[in-house]
């Protein structure tokens, strides 16, 4: 088996990037998907770390592009912000911000009026980020930490979104994207229960 810097790119389950946008990588000793995996997961667990001692407003357009370069910028230049090119998933690059604005007010209306319980709120919010894909990458990695933020600001426990590290548990990932695909077809039951599964 091959451990290709780029392998999956192929594969409906993974956003492709670019050439341009593969060019912005930092680390210049990456030449391994396992090397990448790893470097992009030391750079999670730091922005974990900044998160600690941070109250940060998930409900915020600023903070979202913040925790996205937290949590991507040691590894992308592209960290933090939008993409400027079509994807296989998401909506079109010029709707970005607008979807994004769209989605803050829909968390925040359904907060301020108990719309939901607070599990659904979260994963609600969680899928329409995940659905949107505003950044070139991390995107599902940024809409469960997301996710995870509202549900304890919302007095709710951290989810476990499968129990298993999305990027090598390949059937804990089949089962997360078969969740999205549910959602996306506005069936949320199958990701609400994936999150707390």
């Amino acid at each position: 088996m091959t451990d290709t810097l780029f392998d999956g790119q192929d594969d409906d389950t993974n956003t492709p990037l670019d050439a341009e946008e593969r060019q912005q990588l930092i680390p210049s000793y990456i030449t391994l998907r396992r090397e990448l995996n790893e470097a992009e997961q030391i750079n999670i667990a730091h922005a974990a770390k900044w998160l600690s001692s941070r109250r940060g407003d998930v409900l915020d357009e600023g903070f979202l592009r913040e925790l996205h370069r937290r949590m991507f910028g040691q590894v992308w230049r592209w960290a933090g912000k939008y993409r400027e090119t079509p994807r296989n998933i998401g909506v079109d690059a010029n709707r970005i911000r607008m979807d994004i604005a769209q989605a803050i007010d829909d968390a925040r209306f359904w907060v301020a009026n108990a719309t939901y319980a607070p599990d659904e709120i979260a994963v609600r919010y969680s899928h329409q980020l995940v659905a949107i894909h505003p950044f070139p990458n991390g995107n599902g990695r940024l809409s469960r930490m997301v996710g995870d933020l509202l549900a304890i600001h919302l007095g709710q426990p951290r989810f476990s979104w499968g129990s298993q590290s999305l990027i090598d548990a390949n059937v804990t990932r089949t089962k997360y994207v078969a969740a999205l695909r549910a959602a996306d077809a506005h069936n949320l039951a199958p990701l609400i229960s994936f999150a707390r599964s």
